[in-house]
């Protein structure tokens, strides 16, 4: 398939820079058999059943990203990709010029060694513990599509309300919606909510720069599908229940674990038209990049004709896009 097959033309003002004003607020496009309907995210509970799974990615958000400098006195920026020990990091690092291995990096009063490169990644060996280091010096890593530094409003609102295991440098942006009444809401209905861990990278921003799809490589990430959600997925099963991620990343996650037949590991899963589901049902997300692999695991979930309607309709809508914007939830397609 061919990248150009992805594209499609986003008007600038539909790129939200914040969120809605309280969490639940946004829209909601309902994509399925019947065609394409616009609803409040609020009436989510309308469209799920007694019985039905809705799966969250409680990965955390950390403060990712560090400005500071060379001991030359030139300034860097280090976005971190991952934290790997308590000291050490796989991180892109931004320069006038590439650093060597053995260059010293300084963020107040810590420093850090470049220890040498993975891939496009570089493993850096921080003088203190990696969390110490972000809690005195990191900022939120926003995306960079939003214009504005993270200010003390997206401390809060780019944080779903049950994230819990720190590590990612993303959010799992569809659970952003969630208020702690509507998932009140959803148990007094009987839906059960189960959890899952994935890590978002840096690379769920990554550009795809190559024109057969095919080619293009994704960056791992961990994942974790606990026991108990595993059960909770069986159980919904056997009574012809549905299961609902919510999120790319926890659907990610979710085919991970059913295709490679590991509870917990590493993915770097690439999800096309033509993939073959073996666990979700139904995936609540957002509105995706022009030409990016998230756009293409939608369109591999629920048609490419469906999702290329959905987007012009909420493009003629003026619905809200990306990290910040308004939601759909889209079926599997049969």
């Amino acid at each position: 398939m061919q990248l150009s097959e992805f594209d499609f033309d986003l008007p600038p003002e539909l790129i939200a820079q914040s969120p809605a004003e309280r969490r639940g607020q946004s829209r909601l496009l309902v994509v399925n058999g019947a065609g394409l309907s616009d609803h409040a995210f609020d009436e989510l509970p309308g469209f799920l059943e007694e019985g039905d799974l809705l799966v969250l990615n409680d990965t955390k958000v950390i403060r990712a990203r560090l400005f500071g400098m060379k001991e030359s006195g030139g300034k860097i920026e280090v976005l971190i990709e991952r934290i790997l020990d308590g000291n050490r990091v796989l991180a892109s690092i931004r320069a006038s010029k590439s650093p060597k291995s053995g260059t010293m990096l300084i963020f107040g009063e810590y420093s850090a060694e470049v220890l040498g490169r993975e891939g496009e990644f570089y493993i850096l060996r921080f003088s203190a513990a990696v969390q110490e280091v972000l809690d005195r010096h990191g900022k939120l890593p926003l995306p960079p599509y939003i214009a504005h530094e993270a200010d003390e409003f997206d401390e809060e609102r780019y944080q779903t309300v049950y994230a819990k295991h720190p590590g990612a440098v993303a959010a799992p942006t569809a659970g952003l919606h969630f208020e702690a009444a509507m998932l009140g809401k959803l148990k007094e209905k009987g839906i059960g909510i189960a959890h899952v861990t994935l890590h978002v990278g840096a690379g769920t921003f990554q550009p795809v720069r190559v024109e057969n799809i095919i080619e293009h490589k994704m960056h791992s990430e961990r994942y974790l599908v606990p026991e108990a959600t595993a059960e909770a997925m069986r159980n919904a099963k056997e009574k012809g229940k549905k299961v609902v991620a919510v999120g790319t990343t926890v659907l990610r996650a979710l085919e991970s674990c059913a295709l490679y037949g590991k509870s917990e590991g590493e993915t770097a899963i690439f999800i096309t038209p033509g993939f073959e589901f073996r666990v979700v049902d139904r995936l609540l997300t957002n509105f995706h990049l022009p030409k990016s692999t998230l756009l293409m695991l939608v369109s591999a979930f629920s048609g490419m004709a469906e999702i290329r309607r959905a987007y012009l309709h909420a493009i003629e809508k003026k619905y809200r896009f990306f990290s910040y914007g308004d939601a759909m939830l889209l079926e599997r397609k049969k």
